[in-house]
């Protein structure tokens, strides 16, 4: 292969300085949709702050992940939407859950709407950001000063908050259960806002994803794993932000494989990256990143959905104009795939047969790199 898929990703997000982030100065006045951000660097001396934008009135569309594939929002309506957000920056220890902006995040993190923000800086704000685990936002800098109004708190999310014997991992799956979003989830956890007291801490945004996305995920595999398996090789496909996605699932206990390919985004380069688990799971951190785990809880949501147990092997290709905009690209794309009308296969040469027809690169540059593909084309081979 040539390249990992970190250094490949450090490359291809060096390239997006062209976009340009909103200007202000050195103090904004706005809303907050409600977003805050929680860095990794010096971890466990972290870089805390509200994301907010100098407008007013209800901002949510520019921080719910979950409304932009449903309402076909382009990749570049996401990218204004998300340079329009100014990151204000204030060191503090994960432990320090009693810091004044702390209780602010908080109280931003569990509100029901978009909270009117008044925010200081220390200098103007500068700079974007773009990173493959987490969403873009616009310019950046050190805060003096914020001030919040008032907040109404999501009920779910209080009582949650208030619970300081309820497990993090619990509390995943019960906000989910009551419809709490995904990505409000995350915010809510990243903000130490959730889990037994004495355990309670920031999360850096990046792993507050991921660790929402993997709970979650294991969580929905707990139920699916009594289904019964479906009868037949299905494939779900979806289209959108430059990339293509097919999702074939297969008559077996749960498996999972995710096989991503960049082709052409930067130049000339075809990379192909992968990994898979059985039906125990992954012990270790995967190496394609958090978007395996935002693809596998995609997967299983609409399995549970089915009340079904499947395999499932996922193809992505990502192609000329793609911008990498955080994994909910990945989450929202696959649950958007399976609920479309699947095409059915009677065996799993047949649906690949099918999917390779979609795809730029041949099947075979899959197949190399693929484990559960190879074992499923030699343990059907008798079949196919």
């Amino acid at each position: 292969m040539g390249i990992g898929k970190g250094a490949y990703l450090k490359k291809l997000t060096s390239g997006t300085v062209k976009w340009r982030s909103i200007e202000v100065g050195e103090k904004v006045d706005g809303s907050s949709p409600p977003s805050v951000f929680i860095g990794a660097a010096n971890y466990p001396k972290v870089y805390i702050g509200p994301m907010l934008t100098p407008s007013y009135g209800d901002t949510s569309i520019l921080d719910r992940p979950e409304d932009w594939i449903t309402t076909n929002k382009t990749q570049d309506d996401i990218i204004r939407f998300r340079l329009d957000l100014v990151r204000g920056k204030q060191q503090v220890g994960v432990r320090d859950l009693d810091h004044r902006m702390v209780g602010k995040l908080q109280e931003i993190s569990l509100a029901s709407n978009s909270v009117e923000s008044e925010a200081q800086f220390k200098s103007k704000p500068r700079g974007v950001s773009f990173n493959e685990e987490h969403q873009p936002f616009g310019p950046s800098a050190a805060i003096d000063k914020f001030e919040i109004g008032n907040t109404k708190w999501d009920q779910d999310l209080e009582y949650v908050y208030y619970d300081t014997d309820l497990k993090a991992s619990d509390a995943f799956f019960d906000l989910y259960k009551e419809g709490t979003l995904v990505s409000q989830i995350q915010k809510a956890l990243s903000t130490g806002t959730m889990g037994v007291g004495k355990n309670r801490r920031l999360v850096p945004t990046r792993w507050s994803i991921t660790a929402v996305d993997s709970g979650l995920a294991d969580a929905l595999y707990e139920r699916v794993r009594y289904y019964d398996i479906v009868d037949n090789y299905k494939v779900y496909e979806f289209s959108s932000l430059n990339n293509y996605y097919a999702i074939i699932v297969m008559p077996t206990p749960w498996m999972y494989e995710w096989l991503e390919a960049f082709i052409h985004v930067m130049g000339k380069e075809e990379y192909i990256f992968a990994d898979h688990e059985y039906t125990k799971g992954k012990k270790e951190y995967s190496t394609v990143g958090g978007c395996y785990y935002s693809c596998k809880l995609g997967v299983l949501e609409a399995l549970e959905k089915m009340k079904q147990q499947a395999g499932a092997v996922v193809l992505r290709e990502a192609y000329e104009g793609y911008v990498p905009l955080g994994v909910f690209n990945v989450r929202e794309n696959v649950r958007h795939a399976m609920l479309q009308q699947p095409k059915e296969f009677d065996s799993f040469r047949a649906s690949l047969n099918y999917v390779s027809t979609k795809l730029r690169l041949p099947i075979s540059r899959f197949v190399d790199q693929g484990v559960l593909l190879k074992e499923m084309l030699k343990y059907r081979q008798t079949t196919l």
